[in-house]
């Protein structure tokens, strides 16, 4: 080996623990390894509706950076409304700025399936993670390892809103629980309905969906939420009205954190 080729393979080698190192103190600072795709339009928010329930997401709060989570991230649909940071580890396509999203699907197999962490992105959000003039080809990389790490999700004064879902009716109530900020996940959904002090517990349908069945219900209705990964609680108030129509979201007046 001549000196030239000597030296190309010291440089090459101490990049290498330099990348070592950038991966160690990431770890330091709470980032974890794992892979991310994307899926729909490469400008888009992935798909309408996903397994989440929150329908279509352009022009919401939830915007176009969002993600479908493989199993361990999704959580049976307790990990919906989650946020995390994420940013990819191709050096020679990727910035190093961090993209947040939320999670609004699932990812159930392939790339995603046994016991991955695995995001596939909206391509607006892997597209985001590119440097400057190289979206095209980060977007035509196919799997790309990342680093991510679990974040406060952030809707400004953006109360939570409860969305009485259709077929709702006095003895079934169904509801989807949109834009809780801080943890964003949902372990546990109570009822309280108008002349009670009981609080009564929903049961999870899918996603962020949550029912009870009984009745005849009498609102207005109240609403205790507790966060999956963190036990936080808030209370909404009267937030369904006592003459509630199906299909009709409701603005509560808090929010976590």
């Amino acid at each position: 080996m001549d000196s030239a080729s000597l030296w190309r393979l010291i440089v090459l080698l101490l990049a290498a623990v330099d990348v070592a190192r950038c991966r160690f103190h990431a770890y330091a600072r709470g980032w974890q390894l794992a892979t991310a795709t994307w899926y729909g339009s490469p400008s888009g928010a992935g798909t309408d509706g996903g397994a989440c329930g929150y329908g279509e997401l352009p022009n919401t709060p939830y915007g176009l950076d969002v993600g479908a989570g493989s199993p361990v991230l999704f959580k049976n649909g307790r990990g919906c409304g989650a946020c995390y940071k994420v940013r990819c580890l191709q050096q020679q396509l990727c910035s190093g700025k961090a993209v947040t999203v939320v999670i609004t699907d699932e990812c159930p197999g392939g790339y995603c399936a046994f016991g991955r962490t695995h995001f596939d992105l909206s391509g607006t959000a892997f597209g985001r993670m590119a440097m400057a003039g190289r979206t095209n080809q980060l977007l035509g990389s196919g799997v790309t390892q990342v680093l991510y790490k679990r974040v406060d999700c952030n809707y400004g004064s953006r109360p939570m809103e409860f969305q009485v879902n259709e077929g709702s009716t006095p003895f079934w109530l169904s509801i989807l629980v949109r834009y809780a900020a801080g943890p964003g996940d949902l372990g546990h959904v109570e009822l309280m309905q108008a002349g009670s002090r009981v609080w009564q517990p929903m049961t999870q349908v899918w996603g962020a969906t949550w029912c009870f069945n009984g009745g005849p219900l009498r609102g207005p209705f109240s609403f205790r939420v507790t966060t999956l990964s963190t036990s936080e609680t808030v209370v909404a108030r009267n937030v369904i009205p006592r003459n509630w129509a199906s299909n009709t979201c409701y603005r509560s007046r808090v929010n976590f954190r």
